[in-house]
């Protein structure tokens, strides 16, 4: 591809990222792109070898557990693929280099990611593609408690690993206001 395209898709659980990603595959699979998707092996919520949104539309995919795995595949693979699409790439180690390095090579890369983990720390990896993203969508989901946008997660449950694989029973969507987490007030102190 001539002039590939680097498009991300982030935001908090339940914001219709995979959905995007999904969409955005159809496009190109209409352009007669050659398309691959990859996912990672420790999200096996709805599948284990489908990417799947939680409104139930899902596509075949590759899974992998690194940056390193996605190139391996691709090395085997008698065509190259057009576009390399990559979901829940927050999970994946080492994936932000292997998709910077397809990029330059002229591959449009589409990724769907938290880019934040519940408790407020941003996930590294999401991190080190944004800068080479050529567009980057933030997306919103609904807060449980008001209706308002939700910006962020919220984990029903403390506690257990920064990266926790879930779905509604484990997490929710939270505006600033009603995330507890987020919105703790700094206190401020003479230096």
């Amino acid at each position: 591809m001539s002039n590939p395209e680097f498009i991300m898709y982030v935001g908090p659980m339940f914001s219709c990222k995979t959905s995007m990603l999904l969409l955005t595959l159809e496009k190109y699979k209409h352009q007669k792109k050659r398309c691959v998707v990859f996912k990672p092996v420790i999200d096996d919520r709805y599948s284990s070898d489908q990417v799947v949104s939680h409104g139930g539309a899902s596509i075949q995919s590759i899974v992998v557990k690194s940056g390193a795995d996605v190139l391996k595949v691709l090395s085997e693979m008698e065509e190259q693929p057009h576009v390399v699409a990559v979901d829940e790439a927050f999970m994946i180690p080492g994936v932000a280099e292997t998709l910077v390095y397809l990029y330059k090579l002229g591959i449009t890369v589409i990724v769907s990611t938290l880019d934040m983990s519940a408790t407020g720390k941003p996930f590294g990896e999401p991190q080190m593609m944004m800068p080479w993203a050529t567009r980057v969508e933030k997306l919103t989901s609904v807060c449980t408690v008001c209706g308002a946008n939700a910006h962020y997660t919220y984990k029903k449950t403390m506690g257990g690993n920064e990266i926790e694989v879930g779905s509604y029973e484990t997490y929710e969507p939270r505006c600033f206001s009603h995330n507890t987490v987020i919105n703790k007030k700094p206190i401020f102190q003479d230096v």
